[in-house]
């Protein structure tokens, strides 16, 4: 890691409030508690903004804080909002490949708006329903192709193809230029919300003397986990019939 590169220690935040954000084509989406922000930068150097006020549905909804039930809907709530931000993104990138289609969207404001949130539920449930199966149950059953009886090396052999699966899948993606871009966006979004959570304003001088790799990081936070079942579930038996492989 170059010097410049290398972060501060982590400031312990002056704010009010914490931050927590997501990569997009061409920009970041930031949320707060009470709303939440996108912004793109457009080929001719424009930045066009998204402000949306939104609060939690644990804020609104106090019994959904309830451990487990909370951690659902906080998973759910950000796949909603990322999918959203990752969606405007879009749009903005095909305006500046085919520009008469921002005046067909005029037109058509309504029935877009509609078609919109019916893909973003689409979506949501498709991607969701795909990495059930690719990081869960298809571990499971390449696992018991190979004749592995034992409770703990089958979890452990179950474990290891995971988190092979997900660097696999963070590597195959890496190769997409457009998603190339996006990881240099996710760590500018780091570096913005270490500034942040020192006090500092938000300007690109503030935030280059902090580092890309944030404690706070989802995607190592999945990485963890993946880490953690896997010395959990060594000690809990091979799963033997849907419902236990679903309860996982």
């Amino acid at each position: 890691m170059n010097e410049k590169d290398k972060a501060p220690k982590m400031p312990v935040s002056t704010r009010k409030f914490q931050v927590g954000g997501q990569a997009v084509i061409e920009g970041v989406m930031m949320r707060s508690p009470k709303s939440f922000a996108v912004a793109i930068r457009k080929s001719n150097g424009q930045i066009m903004i998204k402000k949306e006020p939104y609060t939690a549905l644990t804020e609104r909804f106090k019994f959904l804080k309830i451990p487990i039930v909370r951690g659902a809907v906080v998973l759910i709530e950000s796949l909603y909002l990322g999918i959203k931000a990752l969606s405007f993104s879009a749009e903005e990138a095909m305006e500046e490949e085919n520009p008469e289609t921002k005046t067909l969207d005029a037109k058509k404001e309504k029935k877009g708006e509609i078609f919109v949130t019916l893909w973003l539920i689409l979506s949501l449930l498709m991607g969701f329903a795909l990495a059930l199966f690719i990081f869960f149950y298809l571990p499971l059953i390449l696992v018991e192709l190979t004749g592995v009886k034992g409770g703990f090396l089958f979890n452990l052999i179950d474990g290891l193809i995971r988190i092979t699966f997900f660097l696999i899948y963070i590597w195959a993606i890496s190769l997409w230029k457009s998603m190339r871009r996006v990881f240099e966006y996710h760590g500018a979004e780091h570096k913005s919300i270490f500034a942040f959570e020192a006090g500092e304003d938000l300007t690109p001088e503030n935030i280059k003397k902090y580092s890309t790799h944030h404690p706070g990081c989802g995607t190592s936070f999945l990485l963890v986990v993946m880490v953690v079942s896997i010395l959990v579930f060594m000690f809990l038996g091979r799963p033997h019939n849907i419902s236990e492989r679903l309860t996982r």
